[in-house]
């Protein structure tokens, strides 16, 4: 076990375990660039104080997730960590580029995709060429009744036991009604639809219901930030894993768990001097 400093990028939208209830899947990079998944972690359980943000450096004792093949998952021993400072966004997002941008930056899939399959990688940060749509599809309202009631169930076991640094009164987060995925092509033309497990994408569908009662307008909304105001203003680039399921042998393994995207450089256009 060896206690790692790692700058925490992406947290996926909360999920069912059977084995552990609900979990949240982490990941960030080291200070060398390189990627770590830590997963499982009981994030919303914890009590605010516990709670790191995305870009927080975090101190956290890491021993190798020996039930995942995938290279970069890792698990937490314990939940004594650290959480230290978070990186600006000064200067378009300088200070956050230089580290999360330190290692290559992918922008062909099926080099990705082959290097997945020889268990050489399975996080990276991918620059799309061009991107074509946002969509959404509608999945599964509930989550897996056995799921869940096998979550309820631990819930209460747990709740016989005051743990500190946990939420003792704690509750499901509800299971989003829709999967959203990013259609983009890479720098060979490859088409691609890749779906969308970043945690902030589902809660801004929440947000977007809350306020205007309407899913409907819910859903464009969050398509116009992802689609509108991320294309046209901001410098996109995906935060991509595969799957622990898929890793190794599926034809595209590969979800978004994540977005970078700092804001485009204006560029100063030239005027020439008035004449005299």
């Amino acid at each position: 076990m060896t206690k790692e400093k790692i700058l925490i990028t992406v947290k996926a939208y909360p999920t069912l375990s059977g084995k552990y209830g609900e979990l949240v899947c982490v990941a960030g990079v080291r200070e060398d660039g390189s990627w770590v998944r830590i997963y499982p972690i009981p994030f919303r359980r914890f009590q605010d104080y516990k709670r790191f943000e995305k870009y927080n450096w975090v101190e956290i004792p890491l021993i190798r997730n020996t039930s995942d093949q995938r290279p970069e998952s890792f698990k937490a021993q314990g939940w004594e960590f650290n959480i230290l400072e978070k990186v600006n966004t000064k200067n378009n997002w300088a200070e956050r580029k230089k580290i999360v941008l330190k290692n290559e930056v992918y922008d062909n899939m099926s080099t990705l995709i082959e290097k997945a399959n020889k268990n050489e990688l399975s996080l990276a940060t991918f620059k799309p060429t061009k991107i074509i749509d946002f969509v959404w599809e509608e999945v599964e309202k509930d989550w897996d009744p056995k799921k869940l009631e096998n979550t309820i169930m631990d819930l209460k076991q747990r709740s016989l036991f005051e743990v500190e640094g946990f939420v003792k009164d704690f509750h499901i987060i509800p299971k989003l009604p829709y999967k959203f995925s990013y259609v983009f092509e890479d720098i060979e033309g490859k088409r691609s639809k890749l779906m969308i497990e970043d945690w902030e994408t589902g809660q801004l569908f929440w947000n977007c219901l809350d306020y205007y009662k309407n899913e409907d307008t819910a859903l464009e909304k969050v398509k116009q930030k992802y689609l509108d105001e991320f294309v046209s203003k901001k410098d996109l680039y995906f935060f991509i894993g595969t799957t622990k399921k898929f890793h190794g042998w599926a034809k595209n393994p590969f979800l978004i768990v994540g977005t970078f995207h700092p804001p485009r450089k204006i560029q100063k256009s030239f005027q020439f001097p008035d004449s005299e």
